[in-house]
């Protein structure tokens, strides 16, 4: 299989702490019928280092009934023991699973080839494997990676090196077959234009349609309709993550009956141009909850008088 389009990392929508799966539900089908290429449970924009094994086991079964079919599913496995991790793959009727590299231990590159060695002979799902040494504190070489690539069942990567020359080398480098697709939102127009197979985009939970656009538009060989499209929400995905501050609530009144957070945001960090994004002191905005968001109103104690939270597109 051919991985390749704008693949969707799906969020976990909570509420009062547990997962609200009727939320979920319908946030996958809402994604499908936009027509993302596929849907990603689990992965890091999911929440998944908080989310126990009874949780992933709902989640994904969850996500294949709420799919049936219409898209591939692909569920993250992350984690830095490899024994654990082999445990934990699905073995529900999916289509791959993305692999993050060991985070925390720092293992060498020998290290991380018998990692993904002992994943890929242990199932015989397709295998993404997931670069993000920023956040992992290693970096998948792309000589290790290309090793790695003679296994039969690993079919690509999502590539969030946060190096564009390390991306490119990539794409220059691959065998055929073999599928890129960045986890890098902002370097999504340039990879396609580079050759990219497509993108594991978490902003596009937002303006979903248009980043589609930018895939049909290339895979088309329309460059001039790719880039009107990308610049319509180039804007919503700088280099640097953008967060919106709001004051923090009482636990409380977090929660409404539609399992949303009604806040004020008195401070926007957004680059101008951004849908949404006025003049007025207040800006109304719906935001799911989060298990981490609830998690830090206890625990930010840095800066107690105000909560980060991720922009969360309202379904």
């Amino acid at each position: 299989m051919r991985f390749s389009g704008v693949r969707l990392p799906a969020i976990t929508p909570f509420a009062h702490g547990e997962i609200d799966y009727r939320a979920y539900e319908r946030l996958v089908d809402h994604y499908v019928k936009i027509g993302v290429t596929g849907v990603i449970p689990l992965g890091t924009t999911g929440e998944s280092p908080t989310i126990d094994e009874e949780e992933t086991e709902r989640i994904v079964e969850r996500t294949v009934a709420v799919v049936a079919g219409r898209v591939p599913i692909v569920v993250g496995v992350s984690g830095n023991d490899t024994r654990k991790v082999v445990k934990r793959l699905p073995r529900h009727s999916i289509q791959g699973v993305l692999a993050v590299c060991p985070y925390y231990n720092r293992p060498g590159q020998d290290g991380m080839r018998e990692h993904f060695r002992c994943i890929a002979e242990a199932t015989d799902r397709p295998i993404l494997i997931y670069n993000i040494p920023y956040r992992t504190g290693v970096n998948l070489t792309n000589d290790t990676l290309l090793g790695l690539a003679e296994i039969p069942n690993i079919v690509g990567v999502k590539d969030s090196s946060g190096s564009i020359a390390q991306s490119l080398e990539l794409l220059r480098q691959r065998p055929d077959g073999f599928s890129v697709l960045t986890g890098e939102d902002a370097y999504f127009y340039t990879m396609l234009a580079h050759g990219g197979d497509g993108g594991i985009l978490a902003a596009a939970h937002v303006e979903t349609a248009v980043f589609l656009a930018v895939y049909e538009r290339m895979a088309a060989n329309d460059h001039q309709g790719a880039r009107k499209a990308w610049s319509r929400v180039e804007p919503l995905v700088p280099d640097q993550p953008y967060t919106f501050e709001v004051p923090v609530m009482p636990t409380a009144n977090l929660f409404k009956k539609d399992h949303r957070i009604a806040l004020e945001i008195t401070s926007l960090d957004l680059p101008t141009g951004v849908a949404g994004a006025t003049d007025a002191e207040y800006v109304p905005y719906h935001i799911c909850s989060s298990r981490t968001t609830v998690h830090r109103i206890f625990h930010d104690a840095a800066r107690p008088s105000h909560l980060v939270l991720p922009v969360i597109p309202t379904v």
